[in-house]
């Protein structure tokens, strides 16, 4: 376990070979296979669910849900942390104070100085400075009467749009932020089974979503065509419940399994491997491709992690022999809820 002091090492030098798990009690951590790095815990969160850096200020976000994950009850909030990993507001954006709404914040998107939210039915932005409310675009109402709606993940493409997935109406809308807030539907229907994550491949520009309810992975173009990129096999069950995906520097995709603790890499070349199992089920996943860290967020268990991946030509020789610390036999580290609220 590394202290306090060393923690901004973890955000700049994420070329280490030795590989830290942590743990979320005695006996539940990463098991590893030599991809991560140096790793720190961020723990004492409220039901936390999307975890997402910001390089262009050197911080992160972590969106805590703090309840219902569906309850309209206005006590949602945005931790925010420094680029070292400490907690600079616990309660940064809090559902509730001022005139901040903010009931069950799940996927968030950084776009220039907007940090963009979704929160059930309504994706909500804010200023990413000071905390301050700045629009809100609320999804149509369902042609049948009663049908349910849920905005779980939000993503940017760097061209001026977000994609917004609505896991339980089985939808992806696409939001043009200029001129104006435009919002349109994308792609829909019972086929995404349930799309809970969404990021935007850095080479390609197709939009990926990843299904919670059948444990598939699909790649849509910028014009909206649809192409099934894995699935389960008849015989074989890779997947179970994906609730997160995002991209590397170079192009690997990353997801989260969250009923089987598992996260997945996807190499460009389309071979998998687990790089960690037996988590406290994982949720939406974010990668910093500035410093290559994958962030991992736990829901059930009110904490979060950060851990440094390996470069793609990083050589096995160079890993240190494993430690009881690979396997989560470490004490967690207790983040203190301070840090001043945003005004």
């Amino acid at each position: 376990m590394i202290s306090n002091t060393s923690l901004h090492r973890v955000f700049s030098r994420t070329t280490c070979r030795r590989s830290i798990g942590l743990a979320l009690g005695a006996t539940i951590g990463f098991l590893l296979h030599g991809s991560f790095a140096w790793a720190l815990q961020v723990s004492g969160l409220e039901s936390p669910h999307s975890f997402l850096a910001d390089p262009a200020t050197n911080s992160y976000f972590i969106s805590n849900i703090n309840g219902e994950t569906e309850a309209r009850d206005n006590n949602g909030f945005i931790t925010k942390l420094s680029d070292d990993g400490r907690i600079t507001a616990f309660k940064f954006i809090e559902g509730g104070r001022g005139d901040v709404i903010l009931h069950a914040p799940k996927g968030m998107a950084v776009v220039d100085q907007v940090l963009y939210v979704t929160d059930l039915d309504t994706l909500r932005a804010f200023d990413k400075t000071t905390g301050k409310p700045l629009a809100t675009v609320v999804l149509p109402r369902p042609t049948i009467a009663n049908s349910p709606q849920s905005l779980v993940d939000v993503a940017a493409d760097g061209q001026g749009h977000l994609y917004l997935a609505d896991q339980l109406g089985n939808a992806i809308y696409r939001l043009d932020l200029t001129p104006a807030l435009t919002l349109s539907l994308y792609v829909s229907g019972n086929h995404l089974a349930g799309p809970s994550g969404v990021a935007v491949h850095p080479k390609t520009g197709h939009v990926v979503v990843v299904s919670y309810d059948s444990g598939k992975i699909f790649d849509i173009t910028p014009e909206g065509t649809l192409t099934e990129l894995v699935s389960n096999g008849f015989f074989t069950a890779r997947f179970q419940n994906l609730s997160g995906v995002d991209f590397d520097r170079w192009g690997s995709m990353y997801v989260a399994d969250a009923t089987k603790g598992k996260i997945w890499r996807m190499m460009p070349n389309k071979k998998f491997q687990v790089i960690a199992e037996y988590l406290p089920s994982p949720t939406d996943l974010g990668i910093d491709r500035v410093n290559h860290l994958i962030l991992v967020p736990y829901q059930d268990s009110n904490a979060a992690e950060v851990n440094g991946l390996e470069s793609p030509n990083a050589s096995s020789s160079d890993r240190a022999k494993r430690t009881l610390a690979d396997y989560g036999f470490v004490e967690p580290l207790k983040s203190e809820k301070k840090g001043s609220p945003a005004k």
